[in-house]
């Protein structure tokens, strides 16, 4: 009886375990993983897992994490382009779990893309910013935070 390999845990854990996210592994991501165009929670979260370690991530990273991250919380539900309150609690839980200068982006991403947001959601991602988030100030000047 033949048996199915969870391949995002497969290859999430081995970027993990070998300390760095190269070009081929994103590109291996998007290919094999997500070729379908489903974000899932849980792949979300195995995503967030994969920015929470402190490991060597690719430029090619930050695009991917960005983009899969607003597909799960915009796209992938009904109505789409909605991320309700629950969407937006979790979005934070997870940014906070990982407090860097990707997880902020995904966050300003997704409040970009949104028809809807909770009203909350804007000061809460502005409060971010504002918080010592590694990688915050190499990308982003100190006079963008002020407002």
């Amino acid at each position: 009886m033949p048996f199915t390999v969870d391949r995002s845990r497969s290859i999430i854990s081995a970027m993990i375990v070998g300390r760095k996210v190269t070009a081929m592994d994103v590109s291996w991501l998007r290919r094999e993983v997500f070729a379908d165009g489903v974000v899932t929670r849980e792949a979300a979260e195995e995503l967030f897992a994969v920015e929470r370690a402190e490991i060597e991530k690719s430029p090619e990273w930050t695009d991917f994490f960005v983009e899969m991250v607003t597909d799960y919380a915009l796209w992938q539900a009904r109505p789409t382009g909605v991320l309700n309150e629950t969407q937006a609690e979790w979005l934070l839980e997870q940014a906070d779990s990982c407090m860097s200068v990707n997880a902020l982006a995904a966050l300003v991403n997704v409040l970009g893309e949104a028809h809807v947001a909770p009203r909350w959601f804007l000061a809460a991602v502005r409060a971010r910013a504002h918080r010592q988030w590694k990688g915050l100030d190499a990308a982003v000047p100190p006079l963008a935070l002020a407002g």
